[in-house]
């Protein structure tokens, strides 16, 4: 289990962008839209109002702006051992949009916390059930060119 970043929900991902970039000289390293991740590791996010973590909270108030991402490649045996510590959930593994798996939940004190596949896992996935290239990168929003290299780089 490696710590990936910090996420916070923005309500508006262009004035949000723009801040992060000319106020705190922020770097984007990938732009997916709704989702910009900073070389730094901070992201910052405006989920669809579709999206599961719009259903269950209300992260257009005040509460629950944030959420600490962590990244693993053995995604079911980490919800098991999060039942056994009678852990609340937000939800249980959920395949997002883009192909990606994930759960999340709360700590202690009621922050929420996610755990997904890292890119590379689900990259391989998509490609493991048949999809193309071109078609992992259009339903990730992940770009040909890094689709590519992550293929080639795990074929190996």
């Amino acid at each position: 289990m490696k710590f990936h970043s910090s996420v916070l929900f923005v309500k508006d991902i262009e004035i949000s962008k723009d801040f992060y970039i000319r106020v705190l000289n922020q770097e984007i390293e990938h732009d997916f839209g709704k989702n910009v991740i900073f070389k730094s590791g901070l992201t910052i996010w405006e989920p669809a109002p579709n999206h599961i973590i719009e259903k269950e909270l209300n992260t257009k108030g005040d509460l629950n702006r944030f959420e600490l991402y962590f990244e693993t490649e053995l995604l079911e045996e980490f919800c098991e051992r999060l039942k056994m510590k009678k852990t609340v959930f937000l939800h249980e593994i959920h395949k997002e949009s883009w192909g990606q798996r994930s759960i999340r939940f709360f700590d202690p004190d009621n922050h929420l916390i996610e755990v997904g596949e890292p890119m590379e896992v689900f990259v391989m996935n998509m490609k493991n059930e048949g999809l193309s290239i071109k078609q992992i990168a259009r339903k990730s929003g992940i770009p040909l060119e890094t689709v590519e290299t992550i293929i080639l780089r795990l074929k190996k």
